[in-house]
């Protein structure tokens, strides 16, 4: 009996001695730099450290972005402000055609040159249309 406990202890004794040397192999096939899963990871290691370094200058650059739109629509809000004041004042001003035309109540017609007739009787000219309009200050 214990020579036959001493032959099972042995052949586990090879046995375990084999499956550490495919380990082994294996271990060293998955850990090569050129071709393996160790290159793999190497590669992949350095592209993470690239990203961080674009990722943290994208960061910056978006926050130096973000200053200078908020400056602008500052300085946008300040001129719209103004404009509004100035649009408002102009309603104080009297109306500049009441000063000039205080007796009468039409309103100034202007002529307009005619264009030049042309002297070929085959084609005709298109009448010209002139729309004058006259601005009034929106409330």
């Amino acid at each position: 009996m214990d020579i036959l406990a001493d032959i099972m202890l042995g052949i586990g004794a090879i046995g375990a001695a084999i499956y550490c040397m495919v380990l082994s192999r294996r271990l060293r096939r998955f850990n090569n730099l050129q071709n393996g899963m160790g290159g793999a990871v190497a590669v992949l290691s350095a592209q993470v450290d690239d990203m961080t370094t674009m990722l943290n200058s994208a960061r910056d650059a978006a926050g130096e972005s973000a200053d200078i739109l908020t400056n602008l629509t500052e300085r946008a809000e300040a001129s719209a402000q103004k404009l509004e004041l100035m649009m408002a004042s102009l309603h104080d001003l009297p109306d500049s055609t009441q000063g000039q035309t205080q007796g009468t109540h039409q309103p100034e017609v202007r002529q307009t040159p005619s264009p030049p007739q042309s002297t070929s009787q085959d084609a005709p000219t298109p009448p010209v249309f002139v729309s004058h309009r006259m601005m009034k200050a929106a409330e």
